[in-house]
């Protein structure tokens, strides 16, 4: 029976999973029930648990942990790659604290770090993470939470950043910024959940190998963004983290999950 496997159509997830999906890698018999969705209806889902296998943001992991468990592959890590707070122009940010601002959902890492930042914040309203420039652009709102394509755009639009809320993350931990991971329900078997481990490992370092070879996997789910975009947005998010957290990956998560609960 096929497990089920959910990620986002941003291109760091369709590059990092294309060879197993569609065997380009040894899968070890795994076959898998595929499902792309925006990552803050994948936290949703999961909350729900309905699905095996799932990409989450770090921030839905710290109310997750008890029913699916972190696979050392797959994972957003980094430096200079968190979320940016923009607004339509220049604001101070001592006025960060009364803005009503755009965020790609309640459990999206972009929004622990927004509250982490600026604990002060008050007026947040949730929006699908591509539709925030415009609705800062639109006045809906004073500012916004940008993620994923986001950060290589707003400028082209004319936004203006306020906070880079990964550079604060950093300044304030000297550690990489823990954006989403892969985790896997507890509840299967552990040879399962072994096999899912080293299969999605092969396909990142497949992806890594072979990086023209999921392209039109990648083309068909990033919607119409511009294939110069696709690649920053790899190359940023794809990384020796992905490959494998490990120490220092853990480490960063850990922590990260002790801020979350103290909020």
């Amino acid at each position: 029976m096929p497990l089920s496997l959910s990620f986002s159509p941003c291109p760091n997830d369709t590059f990092m999973f294309e060879a197993m999906v569609h065997g380009r890698v040894d899968t070890e018999g795994l076959s898998f029930d595929v499902r792309l969705a925006d990552v803050e209806a994948l936290n949703h889902a999961a909350m729900r648990e309905e699905v095996d296998i799932t990409k989450i943001s770090f921030h839905a992991y710290a109310y997750l942990r008890d029913c699916y468990e972190l696979l050392p592959a797959g994972s957003a890590l980094g430096c200079g790659n968190g979320p940016l707070l923009v607004s339509a122009g220049p604001i101070p940010k001592e006025k960060i604290s009364s803005l009503s601002i755009a965020i790609p959902g309640r459990y999206t890492t972009a929004a622990a770090l927004l509250k982490a930042a600026f604990p002060a914040v008050q007026d947040l309203r949730e929006y699908v993470f591509s539709d925030i420039e415009e609705a800062v652009l639109k006045d809906e709102v004073e500012a916004g939470v940008l993620i994923h394509e986001g950060r290589f755009t707003y400028r082209k639009k004319g936004l203006h950043l306020i906070a880079d809320l990964g550079a604060l993350w950093e300044e304030r931990t000297g550690m990489p910024i823990p954006l989403g991971g892969i985790v896997v329900r507890r509840s299967l078997p552990e040879d399962i959940k072994g096999k899912a481990a080293r299969v999605l490992r092969r396909s990142v370092e497949y992806a890594l190998a072979h990086p023209g070879s999921g392209m039109d996997f990648i083309r068909l789910h990033a919607q119409e963004m511009d294939e110069s975009v696709m690649k920053q947005h790899i190359e940023l998010y794809v990384n020796k983290f992905s490959v494998d957290l490990g120490e220092e990956g853990r480490r960063s998560v850990d922590y990260f999950l002790q801020v979350v609960r103290g909020m």
